[in-house]
């Protein structure tokens, strides 16, 4: 008893000690603005002239005046002076969000500090390189390029990048704070109990146990606070679960965040984080979200490619033009993305947060494994997981793009545990890890084109004549060598082989196929339409089916490279700036993402008119409500209507069921188009078929 009464006695003078300390604050100094710049041949030639000048965060071809291309062995430095006016604090941290490629820190001449990895953040004690009572200090950073990694380190390799440009492309600040301070948080939410648990690590130099924190919880968009209480240290980490009292939950429709304050009495720190769950239902292959199915659709974005952009200027950086990206793609009705072969400055994940989008957040690996094993890759996803996993919008971790190896599944194996909300991974062309994980499939069937001179058959027809979703192995055309077919959910993050530059011209890699469907002398325009065109239908293909979890297309934001080397890919804006899509794209694809969406089983070419034609027609409704509607069929020609027929329809929520349409064609010879129709609100949802009609 006495012992329990000692015990309680500690707890409260902590307790107390902690209250009468609560105004502890950790101030952060950002140091994102112009520095000065120069360049060298090595980390060991520091310019002394630095007559340049970049902006930080961005990219070294941003400087003035910029440093020629191609950035292969050179070394690019950025300075500058500060002044801490203030007693030095107990802690002072440096923290370099992210940097290309390999980061070298000089602080008053001094060498503070050193990091290899590109695209997870580095913290370096920097509190006794810094001039006290307001006196400058010089900071000078070195970046090299990616042929100065060493072979155990990953440098981003993605065969359509061309130029790797070096940078500072996340924020630099400096952390001033005392002990015991936080290192790290992590929130585990439990929407099903109503549940938060919280995992906190700090450093306490040395001081005694059973420190005193407090903490309060409150609700982002409103400032309330929900709850609050205190709690203590014991050794250097707490881990406890607070109930939190008529729980809001996030999703993408309603994207409610909460932020989590922590006082340790010498440091403080807040995290957001919202109330969700994401899951597999490996028995079903869908997504679970906050523990009821959820249909993922969406896109991708890769933004080390539209760091090659030539009208990318400060655009990722921008964060306005950011939240009004993220709200165009939402205007698309997509719910989900892929970060693609690499991670955007955090600040986008943020706006992801708030604006509501699942992201399987993939790391930039694609093949160009060099020496890199499983013990180094893990040092950079613990990095990576450390930094992400209070996102509620990170919903997959994503190991790697495509690639066949053993590495990253051990990798994975030794990482996974370390995430509290048990996020499923997604490990590219290499086994799935778990019977919960899902794997991506990239079906980019394209041997259908070879018969489009079939009389009787559109390009597409072969696509569609049976339901096949590829094994994710190295070819999407064949299964994996031993025949073994993964039962794991599946999500198509990519598919089509059908892209644009922004001028309509086509890429490197569909050039062969426009003039195969189009013949040689076709117009952008026709292309536009055609690309439009085809890429609906197959989004209609992948939703109606129901074989998936997700679908996801290839890609919402990439580049677009038109003279030497021209590039492979691209996205479907004709104005990146103003975020102004190619009109086909935007008038087919919004559609073709609706929450309730159709797909017509109608794939032929040429009908015979003045013939009864019975269309399958597919209504699939990813929400939770029940839809009622009227569907409408109607035969067009010359923007004229030929032929009219509808029939009410009740799908039911998550539902999909099939209406079999029968109506005669028209006594009519020529080109048509048949329209399905069905409003959801005060939206039109189409979907589409062009054919011939002959005698």
């Amino acid at each position: 008893m006495k012992n329990r009464i000692e015990l309680l006695f500690l707890f409260l003078m902590a307790t107390i000690s902690g209250c009468a300390r609560y105004n502890a604050e950790r101030k952060i100094l950002s140091l994102n603005s112009t520095w000065e710049f120069a360049e060298s041949r090595s980390f060991e030639e520091i310019p002394s002239d630095f007559n340049r000048s970049v902006p930080v965060p961005g990219l070294i071809d941003m400087a003035a005046p910029a440093p020629d291309t191609p950035y292969m062995d050179k070394v690019y430095w950025y300075r500058k002076t500060f002044r801490i006016n203030n007693k030095l604090p107990e802690v002072v941290l440096l923290k370099i969000y992210k940097a290309m490629y390999h980061t070298k820190v000089f602080l008053n001449g001094k060498p503070a500090g050193e990091n290899f990895y590109c695209f997870t953040p580095a913290t370096f004690d920097v509190r006794k390189f810094l001039n006290r009572n307001g006196v400058a200090n010089e900071m000078i950073i070195g970046v090299g390029c990616q042929n100065n990694l060493p072979d155990t380190i990953l440098n981003g390799h993605d065969q359509e990048r061309v130029n790797y440009i070096p940078g500072i492309y996340d924020n630099v600040e400096l952390q001033l704070t005392g002990y015991p301070y936080i290192t790290n948080i992590q929130t585990a939410p439990d929407p099903d109990e109503n549940k938060i648990r919280i995992n906190a690590r700090f450093k306490t130099n040395g001081k005694s146990e059973n420190i005193g924190i407090q903490y309060y919880l409150s609700e982002v968009s409103t400032g309330k606070v929900v709850l609050q209480g205190d709690t203590a240290i014991t050794g250097d980490a707490v881990d406890f679960e607070l109930s939190i009292p008529a729980c809001k939950l996030w999703s993408p429709e309603d994207p409610f965040m909460y932020e989590l304050y922590m006082n340790t009495g010498g440091d403080d720190k807040k995290v957001k984080f919202g109330m969700r769950s994401f899951a597999f239902d490996k028995d079903k292959g869908i997504a679970l979200l906050n523990g009821k199915p959820y249909y993922m659709r969406g896109t991708n974005v890769s933004i080390l490619r539209f760091f090659e952009d030539s009208q990318r200027g400060n655009l990722p950086w921008d964060y306005s033009w950011v939240a009004q990206l993220h709200g165009k793609f939402k205007k698309m009705h997509w719910n989900s993305m892929r970060y693609c072969i690499g991670f955007p400055p955090e600040r986008w994940y943020e706006i992801a947060d708030s604006v509501g989008f699942l992201i399987q957040d993939e790391f930039p690996l694609w093949w160009g494994m060099r020496n890199v094993k499983a013990s180094h890759l893990v040092r950079e996803y613990t990095e990576w997981m450390k930094e992400r996993w209070n996102h509620p919008c990170v919903v997959i971790w994503d190991a790697q793009n495509e690639t066949v190896t053993e590495e990253t599944g051990k990798a994975i194996q030794l990482v996974r545990n370390l995430d509290l909300s048990h996020r499923p991974w997604d490990n590219g062309w290499a086994p799935p890890q778990a019977e919960t994980d899902g794997m991506e499939t990239h079906p980019y069937l394209m041997e259908f084109l070879i018969k489009a001179d079939d009389t009787n058959k559109a390009p597409w027809t072969d696509l569609y004549t049976t339901v096949r979703i590829p094994q994710n192995g190295p070819s999407d055309r064949s299964p994996l060598p031993d025949g073994r077919a993964y039962p794991n959910p599946i999500i198509i993050n990519e598919y089509e082989w059908l892209w644009l530059n922004r001028d309509g011209s086509p890429t490197t890699l569909t050039e062969s196929v426009y003039n195969q469907i189009l013949g040689k002398n076709s117009t952008k325009d026709q292309r536009y339409e055609c690309y439009a065109r085809i890429l609906a239908m197959d989004t209609e293909y992948w939703r109606a089916h129901r074989k998936c979890a997700g679908v996801m297309y290839f890609t919402g934001l990439g580049y677009s490279r038109t003279t030497p080397p021209r590039g492979q890919t691209c996205d479907n804006f004709i104005d990146v700036r103003n975020l102004i899509f190619e009109p086909n794209f935007e008038r087919l694809m919004k559609p073709a993402f609706a929450p309730v969406g159709l797909m017509m089983d109608m794939w032929n070419a040429k009908y015979k008119r003045n013939t009864d034609l019975t269309i399958p027609v597919y209504v699939f409704n990813d929400t939770y409500s029940d839809f009622t509607d009227t569907l409408k069929l109607t035969i067009v020609r010359d923007n004229k209507p030929l032929k009219e027929i509808s029939q009410p329809i009740t799908v039911k929520s998550l539902e999909r069921k099939i209406f079999n349409i029968t109506l005669m064609m028209p006594d009519a010879i020529g080109k048509c188009k048949l329209i399905a129709l069905i409003r959801e609100g005060s939206e039109a949802v189409i979907s589409e078929r062009e054919f011939e009609l002959v005698p």
